[in-house]
């Protein structure tokens, strides 16, 4: 099976990342991705994903839900939720800063876009960010992906909206 949920982690949270200029809020933030196209398939929506999870039996959704939570996610109502500190929010740092083999370059930035690329020993690809207002963004990010012998591409266009400051026991992630 493909990282999918690695990707998509990774792609949500490569949205929340913020530009010089303008500031995103630190706090809760939930992330939904609008279109999903794994190897040319369009994948179901993210609804559609929660949707399903409400559907698995109890100890499967408290396993994701726990794989999520180690990952700093948690479900929320139309998306993943994911929490971002003041600390992060300043740092302006590719999500796969801290990942063992992995290398990132941002190629531009002003204060309404972010474009980078990165490069991981399972995955490689690139996207960009649009800083829609301090309490909105939206992120393109095209993968390149490895599993085992098998290649794939995806591609996923997410939007993420600020919930508030306070993030609950949903801690930030590094």
């Amino acid at each position: 099976m493909i990282p999918i949920t690695r990707l998509t982690v990774a792609a949500l949270f490569a949205a929340s990342l913020p530009v010089q200029a303008a500031q995103l809020l630190p706090g809760l933030w939930e992330f939904s991705s609008e279109k999903l196209v794994v190897d040319g398939m369009q994948m179901p929506g993210m609804s559609e994903m929660l949707a399903q999870m409400n559907q698995l039996p109890p100890e499967q959704r408290k396993m994701m839900e726990s794989m999520l939570a180690e990952q700093g996610v948690e479900l929320g109502s139309g998306g993943v939720r994911i929490c971002l500190s003041e600390a992060q929010v300043k740092s302006r740092k590719l999500p796969f800063q801290d990942e063992p083999g992995c290398k990132q370059e941002v190629l531009e930035q002003t204060e309404s876009l972010w474009r980078f690329r990165f490069e991981c020993p399972d995955a490689k690809g690139q996207g960009e960010t649009k800083v829609i207002s301090e309490r909105e963004v939206a992120s393109t990010i095209e993968t390149t992906y490895t599993t085992g012998e098998q290649q794939g591409t995806s591609r996923m266009q997410s939007r993420g909206q600020w919930i508030g400051e306070d993030c609950g026991a949903l801690k930030p992630q590094r």
